[in-house]
């Protein structure tokens, strides 16, 4: 359909998850703490056939001079990180050096290491930057709108070809191009990617990519045997007692994350000692949160204060609602565009009982603002977070309303760098200090969709002064930022903070350009 040809297999490449793939071998290894980062053997490259590697490990590792490294080390390639290899030029502005970065951030499909856990695509691809060697899914997004800045239309038709590529093959798009994220997938972006090519190519595009859509629609309203009833769910829909379906964010299974093995062993322990909660549901609430984007926060946690209560899959969030019906809405007009009219007005009549639902379930009268919904505890959310600014993006909010989430975000979450993503320091790097750019665009946006330009100005005035100074003081672009305290770099999270890096490079370009 697209004009290319699937990536073919090579010796040692498989699409089983490396830690079903080496077993035992693999587990000792993340247990031996070989790597401080537990990513990296996920992402080593067998130098043999996994069989034979396997069988070797089992009859050398009981010798009494056997080391496990040395064995990692002779048997595997360790990938190397996304590094901008080139010294930076201060005379540079940002978005001069931006332009440079591309190259730098950019794969080729020949390029791509064979084996191991990475998925080759087909076509030419931005990887965020540093530990992040593959694509990911709402990353990519936000890398977009830097890449229509630049005028790289031919590279974003390639990374959408590559996300069409993934739908058709797995039925959904992955977290990222690799094994051990097929079974989960990140907010649902592909309706938003294929509407900003449309505005480069025209509406045919809706019509072009019309099907993938509609996969990758089914994938996350896949209901299975979800009667009405009483909060009814199944993955990651949930049919409420009214027959609403609303949805949430799952993973198909519940294990430690290869990515982060030892992190989720050692969390599992500790819910299960503490708590009495199978380590199997902490996992799945753990992969939940890893498929939200927002990997971690107290967003997701019961007690704010204690990891070990984590608990994604009872919630609904705000943000991936919106997203969802923004999927149902450009469906609705792709299925138009294909006079196809049944299948038009069946779409428009989801997104309208999903809009009333935003309306209904996520909006708090007493904050003014909009909360996340706890099915299982059938209210709505403690944790205040700059998700409530979603619907200002999408365009879901009344006035009234409008005015209200304005304000609560100058209130709340405006700092002299930026936005914060929710109000606690708790150590989580989706908490304050740190601020991130894809949610200061969805806001900054959502600002200007209700004619908030001031507040807007001064969001991006804010968030561009920082991304520059930062760029002065080290001549890099980060993951993320510390909006707090300008003077302090970001912290939490499971790794060090990353440079690169895509979303910030294509945010700052889009959001620079506005403002000229």
């Amino acid at each position: 359909m697209f004009g290319f040809v699937a990536p073919s297999v090579t010796f040692g490449q498989s699409l089983t998850s490396p830690e079903e793939l080496f077993g035992s071998l693999f587990n000792d290894i993340q247990n031996s703490h070989i790597f401080s980062d537990s990513k990296t053997f996920a992402d080593c490259i067998p130098t043999e056939d996994p069989v034979l590697i396997i069988e070797r490990y089992y009859q050398q590792k009981n010798d009494p001079d056997f080391n496990l490294k040395d064995f990692v080390m002779q048997n595997f390639r360790i990938p190397a990180e996304i590094k901008v290899d080139y010294v930076t030029d201060n005379t540079l502005t940002t978005e001069e050096h931006i332009r440079k970065l591309w190259p730098y951030l950019t794969r080729q499909p020949e390029d791509q290491e064979r084996g191991g856990s990475l998925i080759p695509l087909p076509l030419p691809y931005v990887v965020p930057g540093g530990r992040f060697r593959e694509i990911y899914y709402w990353d990519s997004y936000f890398t977009m709108l830097g890449l229509k800045e630049c005028g790289r239309v031919d590279l974003i038709e390639n990374m959408i070809n590559n996300f069409a590529y993934l739908i058709n093959t797995f039925g959904h798009v992955p977290t990222g191009n690799r094994t051990y994220y097929l079974s989960r997938s990140q907010p649902p972006f592909f309706s938003l990617m294929v509407r900003l090519y449309s505005e480069m190519e025209g509406k045919k595009i809706l019509k072009k990519y019309l099907p993938q859509m509609r996969k990758e629609y089914d994938y996350w309203m896949d209901e299975g045997n979800c009667e009405s009833g009483d909060f009814n769910c199944n993955r990651r829909v949930v049919r409420f007692p009214d027959g609403v379906l609303l949805n949430r964010y799952w993973d198909d299974k519940a294990t430690p994350r290869p990515e982060a093995f030892r992190e989720d062993v050692e969390l599992a322990e500790e819910a299960f000692e503490k708590h009495d909660v199978s380590r199997e549901s902490i996992y799945r609430h753990i992969r939940a949160a890893a498929e939200s984007g927002w990997d971690f926060s107290t967003r997701w946690f019961a007690d704010e204060n204690d990891f070990s209560t984590i608990q994604t899959t009872d919630i609904l969030p705000v943000d991936l609602n919106c997203l969802m019906h923004h999927l149902e809405k450009t469906l609705a007009e792709a299925y138009l565009l294909n006079e196809e009219f049944e299948c038009y007005q069946d779409f428009e009549l989801r997104a309208k009982k999903r809009c009333e639902a935003i309306d209904t379930y996520f909006w708090d009268s007493t904050r003014n603002y909009y909360m996340d919904y706890n099915f299982a505890k059938k209210e709505q959310s403690k944790a205040v977070t700059l998700a409530g600014a979603f619907p200002l993006f999408f365009k879901l909010a009344g006035k009234q309303q409008s005015h209200y989430v304005r304000a609560y975000i100058r209130l709340n979450f405006m700092r002299s760098g930026g936005l914060l993503t929710t109000g606690l320091k708790s150590g989580q790097q989706w908490d304050a200090p740190n601020g991130w750019a894809p949610l200061q665009w969805i806001t900054y946006k959502g600002l200007r969709n209700y004619n908030f330009h001031k507040t807007a100005n001064e969001l991006s005035d804010e968030w561009l002064s920082l991304n520059e100074k930062e760029f002065k003081r080290t001549g890099k672009m980060m993951e993320k930022y510390n909006v707090s305290d300008t003077n302090l770099e970001a912290g939490g999270g499971e790794y060090d903070v990353q440079e690169g890096f895509g979303w910030t490079n294509g945010v700052y370009l889009r959001m620079k350009n506005r403002r000229k």
